[in-house]
């Protein structure tokens, strides 16, 4: 399968189709069922629960995905908390010579109300298929709300692409747009649960449920299954005062392990 991988990967078609990539290792280990997870890698997850964030942080990340070099991604983020909003940076990068793409993002979030936060992303993508067949570049939006039901008890909701962007503007070749609605619940100081449904405009809803389990506020162990394609995950994490590492790997039934790790700076 991996062969074809790399096939597929050749057609332009098909990488823009791919320029939604959520990342962040929590995320990851919960089978990307992470919209109401209000940390720095929000960035890549949810614009709307970066504005519930209160301290500056950062974060640093690396995937192997399906353990191939070409496919490997770096990924950064920076969250700046201040008085009138919550401002938000970060970027990726995958790929080599002949197949890389790009994105550098800015977001802002909010507080609305006291249990309401909305955000706001601009990204800017650059897919380069090597000195032959050039380069594209283009803008996409995105936007997400979160709101704290109970304290236990959390909804998120956010659109990828909002506006479909023409990737090309001589063809109408669109990015997808991608729809997520999810939610989490705190069984107790230990155990808190996340459901998600995300849908993709060109495909099939797909179901994503993760769990994780915290030990003394500074072990944290996780697990992830979703539906289509059939994808499986774990995962655990450290934390200390102020720096969190992380380990995750999710394994798709097609293409096999895609594993990541990141490591957090939180201010106090």
């Amino acid at each position: 399968m991996k062969p074809l991988l790399l096939l597929l990967f050749a057609f332009p078609f098909f990488l823009f189709s791919q320029a939604y990539e959520p990342f962040g290792t929590r995320s990851k280990s919960l089978a990307n069922a992470s919209i109401c997870f209000a940390d720095v890698w929000a960035f890549y997850n949810n614009p709307g629960a970066l504005a519930k964030m209160e301290q500056f942080s950062v974060g640093l990340g690396y995937e192997n995905r399906f353990l191939l070099k070409e496919f490997q991604m770096q990924g950064l983020a920076i969250v700046l908390p201040t008085k009138k909003g919550v401002f938000s940076v970060g970027a990726t990068y995958q790929g080599n010579e002949a197949l890389t793409t790009t994105k550098i993002g800015f977001g802002y979030g909010l507080k609305l109300a006291e249990k309401f936060y909305a955000g706001l992303q601009l990204n800017y993508h650059r897919i380069s298929l090597g000195n032959f067949y050039g380069a594209t570049n283009f803008v996409t939006a995105e936007a997400g709300f979160l709101a704290i039901l109970s304290p236990k008890w959390q909804i998120g909701c956010s659109v990828y692409n909002v506006g479909r962007t023409r990737v090309l503007a001589n063809q109408d070749e669109r990015l997808s747009t991608v729809f997520r609605l999810g939610t989490t619940y705190q069984f107790s100081e230990h155990v808190t649960s996340a459901l998600e449904i995300e849908k993709t405009i060109e495909y099939a809803a797909n179901l994503k449920i993760g769990l994780e389990y915290t030990l003394k506020k500074r072990f944290f162990m996780r697990g992830g299954l979703a539906k289509s394609p059939l994808q499986l995950s774990f995962g655990f994490g450290f934390k200390s005062k102020r720096i969190q590492l992380d380990f995750g790997s999710a394994y798709n039934q097609w293409l096999g392990w895609s594993p990541q790790f990141s490591i957090t700076y939180q201010a106090k």
